[in-house]
């Protein structure tokens, strides 16, 4: 068996530390990644064959992921050999994208994976942004960052969230309470994406002035949607009638942002979503794009990539 020494005496001892992780897991981690072993001594890093030129470029990115955010977590490491082992790693790049937001207690939010990019520069550049991609990839919280920080920017006036407010048949009739507490059980996602970018308070005093609407689908109709942002949460599980409605409500200096998952649509036929529809025929226009993210840019628990990649085999 043959090794590689890797010098990393050019790194700072925090950098190098933040590399190596807690109790060395995200040395750990490229380990069951890669079934291999790998050495640390003081600054040098020893790894055996077959992966070597592999594992050099994951611990390259992980160095420049440090550099760029200053922090490195177990997904993230997790992401960076997963690509490698596709072949991918050396088009990701941290630094890429800045940062497109902030959260109330000041982290700033930046793209993590190539698709989150993607979908950053996405909607940046087009008024019209379909997101598709199972749970996970952050393709709701990254449009409500967006938001946010257009919001902040006062780009925009407001910043309206929808999403059906019915899901699997059910009906809001048989559901207590008056139309907003029927519905804010559908719409905590959006509520929760709020409040970590602008706290509980200002989120409610501009729920209040109107400034951030909430509300389910169906209050679109007969409405034009002016100085705003627009996002669609859950499309999937618009129809196809719906779906031209919504995207039929925008008006001038408007940007509409479209995010579901085909995967899991409940209409009783899933042939009828109108996000599938619009993915369809909606490809190729002008100032709309459709941006599908993967498996692989799930970023919750590193769990949560291998249940939908089991699942996916059955399904």
């Amino acid at each position: 068996m043959s090794y590689q020494i890797i010098d990393c005496s050019e790194y700072s001892m925090e950098d190098f530390q933040c590399f190596l992780g807690t109790n060395d897991k995200n040395i750990k981690t490229i380990e069951k990644a890669f079934d291999t072993k790998i050495v640390v001594r003081a600054h040098t890093i020893k790894i055996e064959e077959p992966y070597q030129e592999e594992i050099k470029l994951v611990i390259r990115k992980c160095f420049e992921r440090i550099e760029a955010f200053e922090n490195l977590l177990e997904s993230d490491v997790s992401y960076l050999c997963l690509l490698a082992k596709k072949g991918n790693l050396e088009q990701f790049s941290a630094k890429k994208h800045g940062p497109i937001a902030k959260t109330k207690s000041g982290k700033l939010i930046y793209p993590k994976t190539i698709g989150q990019t993607i979908l950053c520069e996405a909607m940046e550049k087009n008024e019209i942004v379909f997101s598709t991609g199972v749970a996970g990839t952050g393709k709701t919280y990254l449009a409500v960052a967006y938001a946010v920080s257009e919001l902040k920017k006062e780009k925009v006036q407001k910043i309206i969230l929808t999403r059906p407010a019915v899901e699997a048949g059910e009906s809001l009739g048989f559901l207590p309470g008056d139309m907003k507490e029927k519905v804010d059980p559908y719409l905590r996602p959006l509520y929760d994406a709020l409040n970590e970018m602008l706290g509980t308070e200002l989120v409610e005093r501009y729920i209040e002035k109107e400034v951030i609407e909430i509300a389910p689908l169906a209050f679109m109709r007969g409405r034009t949607l002016n100085d705003a942002i627009v996002i669609l949460d859950e499309a999937q599980n618009t129809t196809k009638a719906q779906m031209k409605m919504f995207l039929t409500r925008m008006g001038r200096n408007t940007k509409m942002i479209v995010t579901g998952d085909v995967t899991q649509i409940d209409l009783i036929r899933k042939k009828d979503s109108g996000l599938t529809q619009a993915c369809e025929i909606l490809e190729g226009v002008d100032g709309i794009e459709i941006v599908h993210l993967l498996d692989s840019d799930v970023v919750r628990n590193p769990l949560v990539q291998k249940i939908i990649e089991r699942y996916a085999k059955v399904e």
